[in-house]
Order: structure tokens, then sequence, then C-alpha cells
């Protein structure tokens, strides 16, 4: 793509602007007909074409062409030329996406200024784009615990494939990093990678959002599906999408084209689709407002994103990472993680999960006033504060107890802590908690408390009876 296309059915016109091109350092390529422009297109798209409105003996004429061209090349800006020029068809060009138009006989001059911005225009249209893939959203993955290995094994056999993934997992998990870790690790990772917020965006507004619209005031205005082509497309949240865009979205993957909203033209695009949600799909579909057949063409593999609950481990881990992070993108204080602070995140309940620590670490760096380690005090929790040094204040639920029974229900949650802290690893707990390993095997047990195998680490938990 670093190259100008020059259209005109006569051969002298062409070669003097393809000989004025290559005086400026343009490298060129001609074709005459409407066959030849399309199987230069098909072979590499141009920087720029140079396109006659008026193509004689050719199955298709101008206009036609720069459709085709916007349809399946939006990128390329098209410079239309004819020698029966009027208004009409000037203003026909560049509705439907022309650079400009330039009447025959046209000035050498004038020529060149409209073909440098149109390259200038496109050069900061692909910078633009490229800087978007770039976007700070980041693509690492961060962890060392069972969960997190067991998703990352999961998400490196599918990004060398185009099959369609299914994140699945709680809000603020991290389900979004890992569909830009899948198109950064791909064969896609310098094309775009698109998100589509589906709950974020107005129900009415969905189908111009997603498939672009045609009006004869605008022209054409890309969508995403558009944005998208030759990489990944992202569907935020997918549950939300309204029930009628569904169906054109089932249309696309079937298809991989689609209809501007205003359009008659329909658009071809190449495009790998990851979804996620953290709604049960299922019950949506029972309810009516999830179609099957979309559910079953967008849940080809299924992959388990692990709540900040079933990898506790990788807390310090992740604090770590947002420290660091924080210092380099906003000019925080870099300050590391006392060893009380951190067992104390791992115990704390995370329900906005990933997302949520983020958000504490970036508190406590700003609110906070030292420069050193993070203590525990600085750490926001829910909880009371115990309201002397060395006392700890009862939950309501633990004063109304008898001793024996409250003593029972604080060793249960204790336990149940400091196991699933450490990942469900019976020697650290021990260790920790300062007991033997066989001794706190017979306290488990006497508490109901065993360890269960899930999204691919260990995790304490209550026995049924």
């Amino acid at each position: 793509m670093s190259d100008i296309l020059i259209v005109d059915d006569e051969r002298d016109i062409r070669e003097l602007i393809s000989d004025i091109l290559e005086d400026e350092n343009y490298a060129t390529r001609l074709a005459g007909n409407s066959d030849e422009c399309l199987a230069h297109l098909n072979t590499e798209p141009p920087a720029l074409m140079i396109l006659d409105i008026w193509l004689k003996d050719s199955r298709m004429d101008g206009i036609d062409i720069l459709k085709h061209v916007k349809r399946d090349n939006p990128d390329v800006p098209v410079v239309i030329i004819s020698g029966h020029g009027n208004i009409e068809i000037a203003v026909a060009a560049i509705k439907q996406g022309a650079y400009d138009f330039i009447e025959k006989p046209f000035n050498i001059d004038q020529l060149l200024v409209v073909i440098r911005r149109a390259m200038e225009t496109s050069r900061l249209r692909r910078e633009n784009q490229q800087l978007r893939r770039k976007d700070t959203h980041s693509a690492e993955m961060v962890g060392n615990s069972a969960a997190f290995r067991a998703l990352m094994q999961n998400l490196e056999k599918v990004t060398k494939s185009n099959g369609r993934v299914m994140l699945n997992g709680p809000s603020g998990a991290g389900k979004e990093v890992a569909a830009r870790y899948i198109h950064a690790q791909s064969n896609r990772a310098d094309a775009p990678f698109v998100c589509v917020s589906c709950a974020s965006i107005e129900a009415d507004r969905m189908e111009e959002v997603l498939f672009g619209r045609e009006t004869s005031e605008r022209g054409v205005e890309p969508g995403l599906l558009e944005e998208a082509h030759g990489g990944v497309i992202y569907f935020d949240e997918v549950a939300d999408m309204p029930i009628g865009t569904q169906s054109k979205i089932l249309r696309v993957l079937v298809d991989q084209q689609f209809l501007r909203v205003g359009g008659a033209d329909k658009v071809r695009v190449d495009l790998r689709v990851v979804s996620s949600t953290s709604r049960d799909l299922d019950a949506a579909i029972a309810e009516g407002t999830f179609r099957q057949e979309l559910y079953h063409r967008l849940n080809v593999v299924p992959i388990e994103v692990p709540s900040l609950a079933d990898r506790r481990e990788d807390i310090p881990v992740l604090a770590n990472y947002f420290l660091e992070a924080l210092h380099k993108g906003q000019g925080l204080p870099m300050r590391t993680l006392s060893e009380d602070a951190a067992a104390l995140m791992q115990t704390m309940i995370w329900p906005g999960n990933v997302r949520q620590l983020r958000n504490v670490i970036e508190r406590i760096l700003i609110l906070g006033d030292g420069t050193g380690a993070i203590e525990a005090r600085e750490v926001p929790t829910e909880e009371e504060k115990p309201s002397e040094e060395g006392r700890v204040v009862l939950s309501g639920t633990l004063a109304t107890l008898p001793l024996r029974e409250a003593r029972e229900a604080f060793e249960r949650e204790y336990l149940l802590t400091q196991i699933n802290r450490f990942g469900g690893n019976i020697s650290k707990t021990a260790q920790f908690v300062g007991m033997e390993r066989s001794a706190l095997h017979r306290k488990l047990k006497s508490l109901g408390v065993v360890t269960t195998t899930k999204s691919g680490g260990r995790v304490a938990r209550v026995e049924e009876e």
C-alpha cells in the first residue's frame, strides 16, 4: 500500500499522469478498465486512486468502482477526474466517499496539491488507527496462582486460531484484558482491536454504531464492524445487546457482510469475534432475552476468567504491578507493599475483583502521605476499625453467640480465609497459622472445611451436610 493506481480509459491520459507522478517520486500502477482496476485492488490495495468517471468498454463506471473501493478498502482515498464534469457528478462522487473531484483538462499543479493532501490525510488516518490500536489498555496478564495458570493455558490454545471465544467471569475480573491478550498474541496483532461496550450503547443507536450509516447529507459513516476489518471485534457484556440487533449480528457471523443503516450496498468484512459475559446466558435464553443461535455461534470456545477470590495468591503480585503502572503512567509515588498490607488484602472481600483492587491501590497512592512501604492501616476496608490499640471489635453475630460457638465460627472463617489466601496449599497455611499440618487437617475436619478444585486452583469451603 505505497503506490498510486491510475484508472482511465484513455492511454495518453493515464500515462501522462503516471509520468508526472513518477517525476515527483511516486510509484504508480495503470488500469484502462474496471477489470484491470479490480485485479490491481485484489492484488494489493494502493495508497491512493486516481479514477476517471467515464470508462469505455468497462463493466463498471467510476462511481461503481468508487462504491466497491469504499466498501472493501475504505482507507484508500480516491480522487475522481472527468472530462464531463458537472456539479451533480461531483456531489455524487463526494457522497460516495471520494476525497476530491477534478475536471479535465486539469491543472498539473492543482492535481499534485490534491494528491499530496489526500496522501497526507491517508497517512494521518493510518497513524491515528495505529495509535488507537496501541491505546493505553494493557494486554499484559499478571499472576502466578494455579487458577491464573489454567486461564493462561486456555488463552494460549486459542491465540493462533480464528475461533470465536466466549469469556465468562464476574465483572472486573479482567475479561477485556484477556481478550486483548488473545488479539496481541494472534496473527491479527497488527490489525485493529475494537471494543463494543454492549451495556453502555443506547439500544436505539446500537445498529448505527455497529453497522454505520449512509445519508444524503453526510454520505458514508463507517461503523465499528468496518473499523475492526481484518482484526478483532470484542463484544463486552454481550448479554446486554438488544434482541433485534442480535439477529443481525448473527447474519454477519454467517455471511461476513452487512448493510449500513440507510445503505443499499453490502459491506464485506474479515473479523475475529471475541465476546464476554458476567451473566448466565442459558438463563437469558430461557427468558427470551438472548438468541440461542447467536449463543452457539459465539460460544465456540468458552473460557472461564476466575474471580479475584479464586486467585488470592495473585493479590500481592497484582498490587505491585499496579503500583509500578500508576507510578509510570500517572506519576504517583513509587511505593512497595508491606507483608501485613498484602496479608490484609488477601483476606478482604473483592466484589469488584481486579478492577476494585486497582482502584484501592490508586486511592492509597493519591491519599497517602508516605513514600515507604504501604502499611495495613492504610488499606481501606469495609469492616469496623478497632476503637483502641490492640482491641478487636466483634461483629454483631459473634457477640450474640456462646463462647464455644463463637470460637468455632471464628476458627472456621479464619481458616477458610487463610487457606484461600494460600491457594489451597495446606502446608503454607499450617506454617502461617502456627500449627502442625496433621493438627490442621484434624481441625479442618472437625469444622467441616474441605478443599475442592475451582478455576484450576484449590479453594476451601464448608462441607454441605
